[in-house]
């Protein structure tokens, strides 16, 4: 099975941010071109667009889940509820694991501080680990 967190991680290192990595990584399970990923995932790095919002991470996973069980027919409530309850573990298990959503709670700072103290590299990295697997676990179920 492709480990698509070290592949997260990796987009990350290169300097994509936290939601194309998390998106990115798994673009080809979902037959979506990875430059398309890529960009439609852009804007919702830093919290949405560096608002410090919801963290970019979680953004990416949560767009994953609608393409695995999003609906594409307006009365198909099932995959609607199906979605949202997957969401909701996602966000679950992620805040259990790292406290927030959040990237201002996330990161405990505003991004020029933490672009100069580092924490991009010492957790964000850590937060797109977590998020990709977190999500493999729940798109496997």
């Amino acid at each position: 099975m492709k480990n698509h967190s070290d592949d997260a991680v990796k987009l990350f290192e290169k300097g994509f941010i936290c939601s194309q990595a998390v998106f990115a990584a798994f673009a080809d399970d979902f037959g979506l071109d990875k430059k398309l990923a890529l960009k439609i995932a852009n804007g919702f790095g830093g919290g949405i667009a560096r608002n410090q919002q919801i963290c970019g991470a979680v953004s990416g996973a949560i767009m994953l889940i609608g393409l695995k069980y999003g609906k594409t027919e307006s009365a198909d409530s099932a995959s609607h509820e199906k979605t949202y309850e997957t969401v909701n573990r996602f966000i679950d298990k992620f805040t259990e694991k790292n406290g927030a959503i959040n990237c201002l709670d996330l990161l405990g700072c505003k991004l020029p501080e933490a672009r100069e103290k580092g924490l991009f590299a010492s957790l964000c990295s850590n937060y797109v680990r977590d998020a990709a697997v977190i999500l493999e676990d729940l798109l496997i179920e």
